[in-house]
């Protein structure tokens, strides 16, 4: 297997948020059983200054050996030549009002053939573990044509997470207990495995 890049997602752009800490907790059970051949790199969407899509072009109508310089603006081709890098993605997400979030469907919306073909995996959190935003976004890259893993984690969380992660800095031992207990870093391990099994 050559070298393979794969990209662990923060979805949100809200401020304050709990993102960042979720896909830290993710990354680093990921980190304990990566290949050598495999470097995880997170990956922000709240980084990449994208501002509602406004390309005049449809991204599929572009051509599909390297759509980026055919892109107006130059946030779009910037996008377009970060995730042409990557060989998979791993979407750590929030379930907002029953789906994504409007900031994840709009980096998604932007591009088609940077997407097109490669696997995906999706880990969902909310009060009850977002499985509708994570049922959402499985729709959203199978109209891309992306491969989306079976296994799909969700994460249910306490109402004080965020409060908590703030003030130490990383998820609280006890929301991690209570995953752990719930059977989720099974799941998250089961989840790359395909990934990877995807990617041989």
């Amino acid at each position: 297997m050559t070298h393979l890049k794969i990209a662990v997602v923060t979805c949100s752009t809200r401020t304050p948020r709990l993102n960042p800490f979720i896909t830290s907790y993710v990354h680093g059970i990921l980190d304990l059983i990566a290949p050598e051949e495999v470097s995880l790199e997170d990956l922000d969407i709240a980084e990449q200054s994208l501002p509602l899509f406004d390309e005049p072009a449809i991204p599929s109508r572009l051509p599909a050996d390297n759509p980026t310089p055919h892109y107006q603006q130059e946030h779009t081709r910037q996008w377009s030549a970060k995730v042409r890098a990557y060989d998979a993605f791993i979407f750590v997400t929030p379930q907002y009002n029953w789906s994504i979030p409007a900031s994840l469907k709009n980096a998604l919306d932007y591009l088609f053939y940077e997407w097109k073909g490669k696997p995906a995996a999706i880990v969902s959190y909310g009060g009850h573990g977002g499985n509708k935003a994570a049922e959402h976004l499985r729709g959203i890259l199978g109209g891309l044509r992306m491969r989306a893993v079976t296994t799909a984690p969700a994460l249910t969380i306490r109402s004080i997470v965020l409060e908590e992660s703030l003030e130490q800095g990383r998820i609280a031992q006890e929301q991690v207990k209570t995953w752990q207990e719930a059977g989720a870093e099974e799941a998250i391990r089961q989840m790359f495995e395909e990934l990877i099994s995807m990617l041989k």
